[in-house]
């Protein structure tokens, strides 16, 4: 059975973090690049401190609405609690209206903020639901180069969440959220022969057993919505599980067109060779709008651009502002 969800009038999408900054280039109408968006926060003048902050991870506030009925919910929290607080801050985002949270897979650019995030987003005699699964609480590495292996940031336990205000829903199958406003995955299919995860990440289960090999992060997951007359928007934070798989998965489970894919591509590295196979990929769904965010790479950027123009192709930046 195909997962309902609610057809909204309207999504707002606030990039809270994102490795890049860019309020220069020039952006389509339902784009308000981040000078717009502090002048309207309230920043009296534009500087260094009123703006925005970039850096590795990614973390967006979605609001959506259909009818007289709002919700509202962070996807991802981004790396570190101080410049995801200023951000908010900067930006005008509240959050202590947000209703729920979720996460897309456990790597530190994505959760470490989350602690941060959850002291704003709670008070006394407040808790919000944080959608995670089992999979994201083993250790994460990398092997660099030169043989040694380096231990990622731990993320925050579901215990620690609990103690900081949040109601974990620990497990690993599919949902919808809040009136079926959103849809948060399962596990991704791995399908394609191409998209084959990056060889040099690693996990174990604690600092007593030995690192493995953890190429395809199987506790990722992705976040999907229907805006009504334009389709799917599909929000892959890292597309660790290769985004033609994120979008075959979409792709059986909901009807319509695929308006637009949004997130990180991760096309960097090792993986830059498969770039010319993920442009092939996406074209059988012809999306409307492609907005690389985080780990797609520049060298990624400019070959999607060049396959699907400026008009479909519009990265992502720090502070700005998506009305879908």
């Amino acid at each position: 059975m195909h997962p309902r969800l609610t057809q909204l009038d309207s999504l707002t999408v606030d990039v809270l973090v994102d490795n890049t900054t860019d309020s220069y280039s020039s952006k389509p109408p339902n784009v308000i690049p981040e000078f717009s968006n502090v002048l309207n926060a309230g920043a009296q003048e534009l500087s260094g401190a009123t703006l925005c902050c970039a850096q590795l991870g990614f973390s967006v506030m979605l609001s959506a609405i259909s009818g007289t009925t709002k919700h509202k919910m962070l996807f991802d929290a981004g790396p570190e609690g101080p410049l995801f607080v200023r951000n908010c801050k900067n930006l005008g985002v509240r959050l202590d209206d947000v209703e729920t949270i979720a996460v897309s897979h456990g790597h530190w650019d994505h959760m470490g903020a989350l602690v941060s995030a959850l002291g704003e987003i709670t008070a006394p005699g407040r808790r919000v639901g944080c959608h995670v699964n089992p999979g994201m609480f083993l250790e994460r590495g990398v092997r660099l180069n030169d043989g040694r292996v380096v231990p990622f940031e731990k993320v925050p336990s579901p215990e620690e969440l609990t103690q900081c205000g949040a109601d974990p829903i620990n497990k690993f199958e599919e949902r919808t959220l809040l009136n079926d406003f959103f849809y948060l995955s399962g596990e991704i299919p791995r399908l394609t022969e191409f998209e084959k995860g990056r060889p040099d990440h690693l996990c174990r289960d604690d600092s007593n057993s030995e690192w493995r090999p953890d190429p395809f992060l199987l506790d990722e997951r992705y976040l999907a919505v229907q805006v009504k007359d334009k389709g799917l928007v599909v929000f892959s934070s890292c597309s660790h599980a290769g985004i033609i798989n994120v979008l075959l998965d979409a792709q059986k489970r909901f009807d319509g067109p695929l308006y637009c894919v949004f997130g990180g591509l991760h096309l960097v590295g090792a993986l830059e060779q498969i770039i010319p196979e993920t442009i092939e990929g996406l074209r059988q769904f012809a999306p409307a709008h492609i907005v690389p965010a985080h780990c797609t790479g520049w060298r990624a950027q400019n070959a999607l651009i060049n396959a699907f123009g400026p008009e479909v192709v519009i990265p992502c930046a720090v502070g700005s502002k998506y009305v879908f």
